[in-house]
Order: structure tokens, then sequence, then C-alpha cells
């Protein structure tokens, strides 16, 4: 798998805002005051107790967008998460701008319309987003030129964006003391995974990778971006020396002991419709499923 060519050296803006009850970094990418602007990862908050929702988290973001008078062009998905709701089409409503993913996202509708026994009208062809992006392809946000990676592993679809000197990583990678995201989740694969990390890892040193999520360690606070310099260097189970064999079977090995998310289920259903509700029943109410004994 080739490495696109480096975007130009531009340095874009990037401002971050973690949720700590997702662990999640949502980034706003733009050129500076007044340019156009995406979003990458919005969160919309899920009390899984009640099945209510709410956009604190995202007006966070439409709060700095509004601050710095940013038009939003694109909103990107690095995957369909499966730790939190995305807060896309909320945006999207109150900011403009378009929902892009991966174009593989057709390969995890497949699987979870199965999962889910979904409506036979639920379309398995990505066309809920605005975007799907190939590997490779190259897309403009206002002057900054982006660049799609594809970097599967995680999830068949994950994405990540290259803009500029920074590329939007996903769980692709997480902070060099936390490692790399699980490879357990239908369609994922640590043998990919080991593949996609490389490829990112490949990148110029002083190349900025922007995380989609952090679990800090005792005793550090939490970190929103790195170097792949200090990846090489230090990742727990990705760092330089680290071959494919001693990867898989140490991520095979951890995956057998891992949970399964606390908002999995709910994240899945929505994020495949590009954060969407299921479609309201007779009485006006969406319903979010919860399969028994099938995953």
């Amino acid at each position: 798998m080739n490495t696109p060519a480096a975007t130009p050296t531009a340095t874009p803006i990037v401002h971050s805002l973690f949720d700590p009850a997702t662990w999640t970094i949502t980034h706003i990418v733009h050129a500076g005051p007044g340019t156009p602007a995406a979003i990458v990862d919005p969160v919309l908050d899920f009390d899984p107790k009640s099945g209510r929702t709410r956009t604190t988290s995202a007006d966070r973001v439409v709060e700095y967008v509004r601050e710095q008078r940013l038009q939003v062009e694109w909103i990107l998905e690095t995957h369909a998460h499966a730790d939190h709701l995305s807060a896309a089409p909320y945006l999207k409503q109150v900011l403009g701008g378009r929902i892009g993913i991966g174009g593989r996202i057709t390969d995890v509708q497949k699987v979870f319309k199965v999962v889910f026994h979904l409506e036979p009208e639920f379309r398995l062809d990505g066309s809920q987003f605005d975007r799907l992006f190939a590997d490779g392809e190259a897309f403009r946000i206002g002057a900054l030129e982006a660049r799609v990676l594809h970097v599967p592993g995680h999830t068949p679809a994950c994405a990540a964006y290259h803009i500029g000197d920074a590329v939007f990583v996903g769980d692709t990678l997480f902070m060099p003391d936390v490692g790399s995201a699980r490879c357990d989740f239908p369609g994922g694969d640590a043998r990919t995974l080991y593949a996609s990390a490389r490829r990112l890892l490949a990148l110029p040193p002083e190349t900025r990778l922007f995380l989609c999520h952090d679990y800090p360690p005792p005793g550090r606070d939490v970190r929103v971006v790195c170097t792949v310099a200090e990846q090489r260097a230090g990742n727990i189970h990705l760092r330089d020396g680290i071959d494919e064999a001693s990867f898989v079977e140490m991520r095979t090995r951890r995956d057998a002991t891992l949970e399964m998310p606390v908002l999995l289920l709910p994240s899945v259903q929505v994020n495949i419709r590009a954060g969407e509700m299921p479609p309201p029943e007779a009485n006006g109410v969406s319903y979010l499923k919860l399969p028994v004994n099938a995953l």
C-alpha cells in the first residue's frame, strides 16, 4: 500500500475539544479567522440510562466556529464510531457543510443491517452521507489541500485526513503510552491495522497526528496531538522494531480481554446512518434496538 504524496507544507490551525464522557476529541481545522473549515469527529451527547440526547458538546463547536467566523465546508468522520454518537446532522443543520466518510462504510452498513435487523428500506450504498471518499482522493477546505488515506484495521471503513502538516488519524493510533485501537469489531483485523499504522508512520517525522481519543494513564493530562517521530520512538504497540507478528499476537490477546464499549449498540445504529436516528415509528418516536445474545 503506497502512501499518497504529502500535501503542501501549510500548517493549519487546529482547535480541539475533549469530551470526558466518551474520551473523544473533536477537531476544527481551518486557515485562520473568517476562512473555510472542517469539523472532524463531532460528538452528540447521549444518556444510555434515559435514551435522551443533548447537544452540549456540539454547541461548543458551534461557539468556536462562530467566534472565529468560520465557514464550515466539511464534517468529516474517520469511521462509524462505536463509543459515541455523531453530531454531524445537528452541526450540518446549524453550520452547514457536507458530511464525508471513507467509502468502505458500505461494508460496515452491510454487517450491521443484519445484526440489528434494520428496516428493509435502509440503504447499503452509503447514500446517507454526502460524500464517500476513496483512498488517495484529494479535496479542499478553502485554501487548504486535503487528502484521504484509507487506514482499515479497527474497522474496514477507517479513513485518515491529511491536511497540510496535520493528519487526523481516527482510532488507528492512540498516544504512544496507550498504543493502538482494538481490532475485534466486525470487519476488524490486526494485520490490516499494523499495515495502516506503518503507512501513517511513514509520513515525515514532524507530521502532526491528531487523535480521536485519549485514555491517559494516571498522572498524565489528556493530549490531542503528537508527532510521527514520537510514535515511531515510543508507541508501546507500534514503535519501530515491533514486527507484524508480534503486534498481531499482542493485539489478539489483548482484544480477547476487553469489554464492549458502553455506547456500542446505540452508536453504531446511528453512525451508519451518518448520525441520523432510525425512522420514527407510528407513534412518532425513534427506537434503538438491543440485540439479545447476538454479539
